[in-house]
């Protein structure tokens, strides 16, 4: 999957550095580079029209704000709400973000910073329940060059299972790891959404990878993905994609609705815009989730997804032959 689908889009956090103040030209510079990547770079080109001449209105608004986290936090309320959708943020950098590849190393850093050791690159924890129906609580989708050994890892332990349950509840995202994990649960060459590139005009289809060698969960015992309001972006493309598949079925609450990639782009030395630049296509829907989220198979609030999944679960096996568990 692309960088753009992040987990990144849901937070406007200042990175560890004191804050400095800004200023007048700070504020009218950082909102004229907004709406003109608004109106060259927007996946919808007619509502990034719109909200560039709507943007140069609104500037008004912001013109006592001296601190540079507060900016960008108004600046994300206010794109989000414009355009609803939630990957648009707004982030300060302390440290100023320089104009010549400024854009990959402020990605950089933020990879790290949300998708690395200390948050165990998003497995949170991977359980054998009873009736050896294997439980992943997934946060985050890291890079595969910072932790997709981790996430291999993690789908060797659940290629065990005899059924597997995929908590997606706290996830809001990632990046290409999400292949790893679609790897195992389907056959290779399977129909995945693609993506339509706004700049470019380029339409990219996509498809499953090949599994990597060793253990693998197959393409038939029973998986359940829970699913939350919070479940967003690269997570609601494995849950809307496996989905399409019919290989997974879908316990919990309606998703976020975010299935316009983004990516950064340097809008003033102290701030990087996360801008939706392209969309999501499921060949098999011919659409996505964006604005209304992947409906659940099995409606239920969030706290109960995990009990209806594993009853689900142990009914599925019952069913199934002794034998033919674990193929």
């Amino acid at each position: 999957m692309i960088r753009a689908l992040l987990l990144l889009a849901l937070a406007c956090l200042a990175l560890p550095a004191a804050a400095q103040p800004i200023s007048a030209a700070d504020r009218r510079q950082t909102v004229d580079e907004i709406a003109r990547l608004l109106q060259a770079r927007y996946v919808d080109a007619d509502k990034g029209q719109r909200m560039a001449a709507e943007l140069h209105r609104a500037k008004a608004k912001w013109r006592d704000i001296a601190d540079g986290p507060a900016f960008a936090k108004a600046l994300t309320g206010w794109l989000r709400q414009a355009s609803g959708d939630g990957h648009f943020a707004v982030d300060y950098s302390a440290s100023p973000i320089p104009a010549d590849g400024g854009d990959k190393a402020f990605l950089d850093a933020e990879i790290e910073r949300y998708y690395g050791a200390h948050v165990n690159h998003g497995v949170q924890k991977i359980e054998r329940l009873d009736g050896n129906i294997m439980l992943i609580d997934l946060r985050v989708f890291p890079p595969p060059a910072l932790g997709g050994d981790v996430i291999a890892a993690m789908m060797t332990v659940a290629a065990q299972g005899d059924a597997l349950i995929i908590d997606l509840r706290k996830n809001g995202g990632g990046m290409e790891t999400v292949d790893t994990i679609v790897s195992q649960l389907v056959p290779t060459g399977s129909p995945l959404s693609g993506s339509f590139d706004r700049p470019s005009g380029k339409t990219t289809a996509r498809v499953s990878p090949a599994p990597p060698d060793g253990r693998r969960f197959g393409d038939t015992k029973p998986v359940y993905i829970l699913t939350s309001k919070r479940t967003f972006s690269a997570a609601e493309a494995l849950t809307y994609d496996l989905q399409a598949l019919k290989r997974a079925t879908i316990v919990g609450e309606v998703t976020g609705g975010g299935a316009n990639p983004f990516e950064y782009r340097r809008v003033h030395a102290h701030f990087a815009l996360s801008l939706p630049e392209k969309r999501s296509v499921n060949p098999i829907t011919g659409t996505n989730w964006q604005d209304v989220g992947v409906q659940p198979d099995v409606a239920v609030p969030a706290d109960q997804a995990l009990a209806t999944a594993l009853s689900l679960a142990k009914e599925a096996l019952a069913k199934t032959p002794v034998g033919d568990q674990g193929k």
